[in-house]
Formats: C-alpha cells, structure tokens, sequence
C-alpha cells in the first residue's frame, strides 16, 4: 500500500533523484527550505512533491510507476495541508491538475492552476451545500 507523509531529511537524496527523473529541477537548499511529501511503499520511496506555501513546486512519480494514481495521491496531501493550493505546469499536465479540480487559466506558454474551497481530509473537494 502506498502512503504519502513528510519525508525525513534523509530521503531528500531519494525525492531530488525522483524529480530530476522527471527532468524537473529543484534548486540548492529548496528541498529544506519546502515541505516536501513522499509517496513510499514498503520502506521505497515512489514520488515526491515539493511544496513552498501553498505553491507546489515540483511533483513527480518514478517512472516505472507512472499512471498508478502515486501523483494525485501526493497533491491531494499537499491540499488536505493547505486552504488554497496552486501550481504553475506545463499545458501537457492540464488534465491532470484539472482531474484533481484545479482551476486551470493559460498564461503565455504555461498554465496556472489553484485549488480553493473546501476539502476534506484526503485533500478532495467536499460537495457544495
């Protein structure tokens, strides 16, 4: 079973391999100066989000284990943590934040994505009413 949870200075190495994977880059210092979650299954660690505010820097998920639902578990953590949450993201990644109820605007060759309202404590939006 996959859990998501803060990782432990330790898995830093682990979590900045997982992004740069991804070919995301997360500059010195940035994952002690964020809150950074893991996704870990049986002691490995198999995703990692990179979250400074309420901003998500950085979200990736090893390759060999994409498409297993790893990165939605991890951002709606990060959104159970946080009243509003955004991200910024390539236009590639527009369905996957807008399955997870982001608002998605285009800005230039980007998009930016916010997450507000109320949820529960999976991080998913909870019904209006």
């Amino acid at each position: 079973m996959t859990a998501v949870r803060p990782a432990v200075p330790a898995e830093y190495v682990t979590a900045r391999s997982v992004l740069e994977a991804a070919m995301l880059e997360v500059g010195p210092g940035a994952l002690r100066r964020s809150s950074v979650l893991v996704a870990a299954s049986d002691g490995r660690v198999l995703g990692a989000l990179v979250l400074a505010g309420s901003e998500i820097d950085a979200v990736a998920v090893r390759p060999g284990r994409r498409g297993q639902g790893i990165g939605s578990l991890l951002v709606r953590a990060a959104a159970a943590r946080r009243p509003a949450l955004s991200a910024s993201f390539d236009p590639a990644l527009e369905p996957f934040y807008a399955s997870l109820g982001f608002e998605i605007v285009r800005e230039g060759g980007r998009c930016r994505g916010t997450l507000r309202g109320p949820r529960g404590p999976d991080g998913t939006r909870e019904p209006d009413g």
